[in-house]
């Protein structure tokens, strides 16, 4: 088709074209010529004419402007050709792949992510106005972090049909680094003292391999900030940054930084008065503002007392209180009248709660935990302890809380509890091995959240190499609704002592337990119940200390006979707990006291008491750096006499135990304490020959001799403590925080026995005496230190320790490295 005369010649992106005709006609058809990927009913809408529609140079332009805006074509034509309106276009190229190369400061994702952000993505039309604000914008990050030689180039490469390839070329270069820092105008602080505050450093030590002097414009600002907060935090109120100057070198590989600051002089509090709506609580108001007259005045106090006061109006429902101090500075007595003015604000009330995130726990679950109720004031009391409670379950990685406010309601809120859940258990079926227990065959559950009820559930079938056990429990937290719980327990278990680290000796036993729990108030707990176990022991050695037990209770004309017992005990216990997570907490502290006593009527008369505490100190508000302590206290004997009239003693096979993972680390576990002792007799010479000679003569006491168990016997007492230094991960994603704890560790403690008396062997050779201590010493303090690693894995709870033994006794077992899969702590 011949076309006589065009309108426009031609417009990219922007309208720019000139008019070529300017007389205007009525169109009788609309061509649209260059369409690929947009249909032709979508380009049409975009044209505001119609057949019948009269023309003329304003409406051509109309017409491209309306094209243009659709956001499709990079460039557009329009013509006439008698009555036909004619627009040819070219449309926009579509990215068909994103490529880097030669990042390394921004990862892949990252810039992936900011180029989502400008809507440069695989798919969508390319906007070549974008690609250059990337680049520019790429290129000032790099700026920001002292690479002033980096470059960001786009390249687009034309494909078919079409399409283009980006590829974003990075020249990344060196940082610049901090050759000098310059603080000017000091004279209360010197140089070297308001350097250590800054992030931004111009010298490192040494044995810092790990350090950086580059620049970056952000750091700079955060640490101006921080010299400004370090004065006024000192009285230095009228402080003032009045200048920072960079120079680079040419080169732009040096940064020279010189920070020009007025210090001032520092300014005492005058007064406090406290201005606003204090809902009759002035005094007690007053109090929670901790700067005092004559104290100096410090900028963090005054932020700090403000928080306190918010906080304390956030427990009665103002939840958004606005507290401001109104600094009142004289300049010739140097004092500074604070001004507090409080706005409770409107009281807060709850709607509704809900809950995200809990895929697998029921919202009752949740729920009932909560002390912040639906209907009542929002407390950030009550909230916090909600959240706490929830996190000390166990279930969830993280529990966290949300406030939202409604739309046209000032007094109205809804709270939102969003949950991480994390294994609060395993399902075990297979192989396992640890250095404690060896290979083992496993197979059953272990939920402590059963099927998102709350409920805990166990059921277990394993055996390795010292124990076949078979054993299920169950107990329901919230037995009543006022959270009485109630649980219950049966077990079967062949115990191999001598493969276990322990003298020899086989135990069979099976039982059955039950047990009630009554919260006192929410930190502290009372529990009681009463058991039944049935044990039979066989193959036992003969040591000392297992004679005296197999005198008592067993049959000494058959002393390779079995032994069986049936018992009937009664367990009282008190609990404190205020951790902030139930897995890997980092503040709050556990105390528990448990008594358990075997009723009178029972075949062994004994009791055991033991205490447990810890507690997490944390350095940092976010509680990556924290100090734990943990002691546990043991001590267990018998009580009354048997028909015989000989005293109940402690069993043996009941004693404490110590080594391993959760006590001793660095010894083996059950490998510390007192050792089986047996006194065999030296032996004897030849009698006098003739007649009426005698037979042998047995030699003196003194040359009996000690038969010594390699493996440890246990002790009636026990004495343990612990310190931790708990430090973030090397190398580790922030995401895997909650379920991977790395610590350094010290050790201490004792296992003894108070029944032991070292006297019955001080007739023997100073030979034999060096193979044994004194059992009932508890001075023999065995101490170790080293590394561990908790891990919550998908197959339950791993801990790998580095240790090292520092003071041990003879017969004590130690190890350096040992994995175990159980409780974490």
């Amino acid at each position: 088709m011949a076309i006589r005369s065009a309108f426009i010649a031609s417009a990219a992106l922007l309208f720019s074209g000139s008019i070529q005709a300017s007389e205007s006609f009525v169109v009788e058809d609309i061509r649209i010529e260059g369409l690929q990927r947009v249909a032709l009913g979508a380009a049409l809408l975009s044209v505001p004419v119609q057949v019948g529609d009269t023309v003329d140079a304003e409406t051509a332009a109309r017409i491209l402007r309306s094209l243009n805006d659709s956001n499709h074509f990079e460039n557009i034509s329009v013509f006439k050709d008698d009555g036909l309106l004619l627009i040819r276009v070219r449309e926009k190229p579509t990215i068909s792949s994103i490529e880097f190369s030669g990042n390394k400061d921004i990862k892949d994702e990252q810039l992936q992510e900011s180029l989502d952000s400008s809507k440069i993505v695989i798919g969508e039309s390319l906007e070549r106005s974008v690609i250059s604000d990337v680049e520019k914008g790429l290129a000032d990050f790099y700026y920001s972090i002292g690479k002033y030689t980096a470059t960001v180039q786009a390249i687009v490469t034309p494909l078919p049909r079409n399409r283009v390839n980006i590829k974003f070329v990075f020249t990344e270069g060196d940082a610049a680094e901090i050759e000098q820092i310059n603080i000017v105008g000091n004279t209360v602080y010197s140089d070297q003292e308001l350097r250590e505050t800054l992030e931004l450093v111009d010298t490192l030590p040494w044995w810092d391999i790990m350090g950086s002097r580059r620049y970056q414009k952000q750091t700079l600002e955060g640490d101006l900030e921080t010299l400004t907060s370090y004065y006024r935090d000192r009285g230095y109120i009228r402080f003032d940054i009045d200048s920072t100057q960079v120079a680079m070198t040419p080169d732009k590989k040096a940064i020279y930084l010189s920070v020009n600051i007025t210090e001032g002089e520092p300014y005492h509090v005058e007064e406090v008065k406290l201005t606003g709506n204090l809902l009759g609580r002035k005094e007690l108001l007053k109090a929670l503002f901790t700067q005092r007259p004559e104290d100096l005045y410090s900028a963090a106090e005054v932020s700090y007392s403000e928080e306190r006061i918010s906080k304390y109006l956030g427990r009665f429902g103002y939840a958004y209180p606005e507290v401001t101090t109104y600094p009142e500075i004289d300049d010739e007595t140097k004092k500074v009248t604070l001004n507090v003015n409080v706005n409770p604000g409107k009281r807060i009330y709850v709607r509704r709660i809900n809950f995200g995130g809990n895929n697998l726990t029921k919202d009752e679950v949740l729920r009932r935990e909560l002390r912040q109720m639906e209907g009542a004031w929002l407390s950030n009391s009550a909230v916090e302890l909600s959240k706490n409670r929830l996190n000390r379950l166990g279930y969830f990685e993280t529990a966290e809380a949300e406030t939202i406010r409604l739309p046209d309601e000032e007094d109205l809120v809804d709270l939102e509890f969003t949950v991480k859940e994390q294994p609060s258990g395993s399902f075990t079926a297979g192989v396992g091995y640890g250095t404690d227990s060896g290979v083992s065959l496993q197979a059953g559950v272990q939920q402590s959240n059963f099927l998102g009820t709350g409920n805990k559930v166990g059921a277990q079938i394993n055996t390795n190499k010292y124990n076949r056990r078979a054993d299920f429990s169950y107990t329901d937290p919230y037995f009543t609704q006022d959270g009485v719980s109630f649980g219950g327990r049966v077990f079967y278990s062949e115990f191999d002592a001598g493969n276990a680290n322990l003298i020899n000796y086989d135990n069979t036993t099976y039982g059955i337990s039950g047990n009630l729990g009554f919260p006192l108030d929410e930190y502290n707990r009372l529990n009681f119940g009463m058991g039944y176990t049935y044990n039979e022991l066989s193959n036992l050695d003969d040591y000392d200390q297992v004679r005296q037990f197999y005198l008592t209770y067993g049959d000494v004309y058959d002393p390779d006979g079995q032994v069986t017992f049936d018992t009937v005990d009664f367990t009282a216990g008190w609990s404190r707990v205020t951790l902030n997570r139930g897995t890997f907490p980092s503040a709050g502290s556990q105390n528990s006291l448990n008594l358990m006593v075997t009723a009178p009527f029972s075949d062994l008369n004994y009791f055991t008491l033991n205490y447990n505490y810890r507690q997490y100190f944390p350095i940092d508000r976010r509680h990556n750096w924290v100090v734990s302590t943990r002691a546990q206290l043991g001590y267990g004997n018998g009580y009354g006499s048997t028909d015989s009239g000989s005293d109940h003693v402690m069993p043996f096979f009941k004693n404490f135990r110590a080594g391993g993972s959760q006590s001793l680390r660095g010894f083996e576990s059950r490998g510390v304490g007192p050792r089986g002792v047996r006194r065999l007799p030296g032996g004897s010479i030849p009698g006098t020959p003739g007649p009426g000679s005698g037979g042998d003569i047995p030699l003196p006491p003194e040359y009996d001799y000690l038969d010594v168990s390699s493996g440890s016997i246990g002790g009636n007492a026990l004495a343990v403590a612990s310190v931790e230094f708990i430090v973030p991960t090397p190398f580790l994603d922030e995401a895997y925080k909650n379920s991977v704890r790395t610590s350094f560790f010290f050790d201490a403690g004792n296992l003894w026995d108070t029944e032991f008396d070292l006297d019955d062997y001080q007739d023997l050779n100073e030979t034999q005496l060096e193979k044994i201590y004194d059992y009932s010493d508890p001075a023999k303090i065995r101490t170790s230190g080293g590394l561990t690693v908790q891990w919550l894995s998908p197959m339950g709870p791993m801990v790998f320790t580095f240790a090292k033994a520092f003071d041990k006794y003879p017969g004590d077992k130690t190890e350096t490295f040992s994995f175990n899969v159980g409780q974490t702590f």
